[in-house]
């Protein structure tokens, strides 16, 4: 080979070096909150680059704008608590402005380990400053939403995160979240990155702008998505214990031999209706079918669909007493979830005997949408909560022991009989029933 053509075949190997060696530099992370092949692979790694996926290890749903909120938490600190239920290497956030007729900005985010159960003191070592395309702040648009871009942190399973955020000017009316039986915390100034939790000296029983957190895992397959109303929010289990049903059903997944890994993504929403929205605009609490999108098909990593839903369209006036249009409404939520090759399972509805609300006729309806469920053709498959929860004496009611007192909603000991009753093999995904 003529020296020249050597020289050139080496200059043109070193450039094509230089140009993946580059690629490789900047892919570490994406503005839009991706990753590549390049981050996915941990440094002193030999592991592939494929290994490990995205996927959700802990959601809400954006419920309401938060009374009395139209200038926002201007000048504050909100120091949200969190509950995992998949660990991972990094991490990132969703906020929502979805109540919101302005635009929010954040100008400082950040994400840490809890040193303890439901306290805001950041765990040593594990604060994380929060970007944004690269930016520590943001601007959400009204009725949107922002992720942020991944941070390295080791996030255990079943720990409790703080994922704190500031906001400097008034925002208008916050995005939130209102039973979430968990305390959070706010503070004056910006606050996000201190690590001891006195300046903290605000409690509240509410998440705000926060509604997913995301994990790269190596462990979890995937997720399951739950929508439901106030039974699924666990409106009545122990606040900060998560005993939630679905609290129980993670522990479930994370524990048995043969469950599938599983996270569970909770979008239970207290009152919420398959069929019926609630007022304002944009409507608060949205019925299921308004807000399935957004809350459960487009979470992070769903595999599976569990839905708790029809209670409030009996019981909240105006009653619904046509139990063919809430099995309609349930069948199309199935029907949604099939057009994403997702596999739904589909709960009966729980006793409310002794209830205020309760009477004979309405009674009548929620066996008739019962005996839909169970005779197939709404769902793929069934969970059997009335059977799960029932007085065996006198199967109307809630048994005595799975009774918060208000005879619609489960305790503890009931919530944790609810995820003993779904069968986990039906998460697992398979062909789709025919409806």
């Amino acid at each position: 080979m003529p020296r020249r053509t050597a020289y050139a075949a080496l200059a043109a190997l070193a450039a094509v070096v230089v140009l993946i060696s580059t690629a490789i530099f900047i892919g570490v992370g994406n503005s839009d909150g991706t990753l590549d092949a390049a981050a996915r692979k941990p440094r002193g790694s030999a592991a592939p680059a494929s290994a490990g996926t995205w996927v959700g290890t802990w959601s809400t749903s954006a419920a309401a704008a938060e009374p009395n909120t139209l200038r926002g938490y201007a000048g504050m600190s909100i120091r949200n608590v969190v509950h995992t239920s998949v660990g991972g290497s990094q991490a990132r956030i969703q906020l929502s402005n979805l109540y919101s007729a302005r635009p929010l900005t954040i100008t400082h985010a950040s994400l840490a380990l809890a040193a303890a159960p439901s306290n805001p003191t950041a765990a040593a070592g594990t604060m994380r400053r929060l970007t944004f395309g690269e930016r520590s702040w943001v601007t959400i648009p009204p009725g949107q939403a922002a992720t942020s871009d991944p941070v390295r942190l080791d996030i255990p399973e079943a720990a409790d995160l703080l994922v704190t955020t500031y906001t400097p000017r008034a925002s208008g009316s916050v995005t939130y979240h209102p039973h979430a039986r968990q305390t959070s915390y706010l503070a004056r100034g910006d606050r996000t990155e201190d690590t001891t939790g006195t300046a903290y000296t605000e409690q509240s029983p509410y998440w705000r702008y926060l509604t997913a957190v995301d994990v790269w895992s190596t462990e979890a397959h995937g997720a399951v998505a739950v929508i439901g109303d106030s039974i699924t929010d666990g409106i009545t289990s122990t606040a900060g214990a998560n005993h939630r049903w679905t609290d129980f059903l993670a522990e479930r997944l994370r524990t048995e031999p043969g469950a599938p890994r599983y996270s569970v993504l909770n979008s239970g929403i207290s009152g919420n209706r398959v069929l019926t929205d609630g007022t304002q605009v944009p409507p608060n609490n949205p019925s299921a079918l308004s807000r399935f999108e957004r809350d459960v098909l487009s979470r992070t990593g769903v595999k599976a669909v569990v839905v708790e839903l029809g209670v409030n369209d009996i019981l909240r006036p105006p009653h619904q007493t046509d139990a063919d249009a809430i099995v309609r409404g349930l069948r199309r939520l199935t029907e949604q979830a099939h057009a994403r090759g997702l596999r739904v399972v589909g709960a009966t509805l729980a006793p409310f005997y002794g209830h205020r609300g309760y009477s004979p006729r309405l009674e009548a309806v929620r066996q008739q949408v019962n005996t839909r469920i169970r005779s197939g053709g709404v769902f793929d498959d069934v969970v059997d909560f009335d059977r799960a929860l029932r007085d065996p004496v006198f199967p109307l009611r809630l048994r005595p022991s799975y009774d918060s007192g208000d005879h619609l909603h489960p305790s503890d000991d009931g919530y944790r009989a609810m995820a003993r009753a779904l069968d986990l093999d039906d998460l697992k995904g398979g062909a789709a029933a025919e409806l």
